[in-house]
């Protein structure tokens, strides 16, 4: 939906103007909601949102921001700023500090605790639309607060990260694949499975070699693979 990349572009614009502080995380925070935003806007010009043209929209977004974060890098200090952007662009946990953790953890709480309380209804909405609108849940609406609530968790987590691709790709399918659909046991499983995978990474990250490996390198080196053969398994019939 274009939230990593408007926090990118956020968290770098932050760090040109005035370094890695508490004013880059608020740039990414508000630009990671923004992007989301924008691509909802994108999706509703047919006067209908659908599944593909949320996805269609949230690439467009990805590229314009994609595009920013280039020329921010372009002007950027390349003895000071520039390795700092680059560095942060690929996902870390290097920066971490209690501070962080506390400034991000209302929004991703707030939002985790949202979607369990929709948990059951989450569960209708995976039926298809015309089912969970004959069952009384609005898919519209429902989508929506969903939307913004993975918009609110995602955003809060990349603001003192960095980008960390493929985790929220790929651990929910292997957690469907170990309990199956529903989401009462869906998401917290894939919380806790999340969280037990980014302290493994983070320990191959500093352990592998005597620098710290970008945490963003190793998750793409094993989520693409994983996604590929999950793809190949399929034949793409994600049902």
């Amino acid at each position: 939906l274009g939230v990593s990349s408007g926090a990118a572009f956020g968290a770098a614009l932050g760090i040109l103007i005035s370094g890695i502080n508490i004013y880059a995380t608020g740039f990414a925070l508000i630009f990671g909601i923004a992007s989301v935003c924008l691509t909802y806007s994108l999706a509703r010009l047919r006067n209908q949102i659908t599944s593909l043209s949320l996805v269609l929209s949230g690439m467009i977004v990805s590229a314009i921001f994609g595009a920013l974060i280039a020329l921010i890098k372009y002007v950027a200090d390349p003895y000071d700023k520039l390795p700092a952007i680059t560095y942060w662009l690929m996902g870390s946990f290097s920066t971490a500090s209690y501070e962080n953790v506390s400034l991000v953890s209302i929004p991703i709480i707030f939002g985790c605790a949202v979607l369990y309380f929709l948990r059951w209804k989450i569960n209708i909405l995976s039926m298809g639309d015309e089912e969970a609108t004959a069952l009384g849940v609005n898919p519209f609406k429902l989508r929506l607060i969903i939307i913004a609530m993975a918009t609110l968790i995602t955003a809060a987590c990349v603001t003192i990260t960095g980008i960390i691709g493929w985790v929220g790709l790929v651990i929910p399918h292997i957690c469907r694949m170990l309990i199956g659909v529903d989401h009462q046991k869906l998401l917290p499983i894939s919380i806790i499975v999340g969280a037990i995978f980014m302290i493994i990474v983070d320990l191959i990250a500093r352990s592998a070699i005597a620098a710290e490996i970008p945490i963003g390198i190793i998750t793409a080196l094993v989520g693409a693979p994983f996604f590929a053969c999950l793809f190949y398994r399929t034949r793409g019939d994600w049902k």
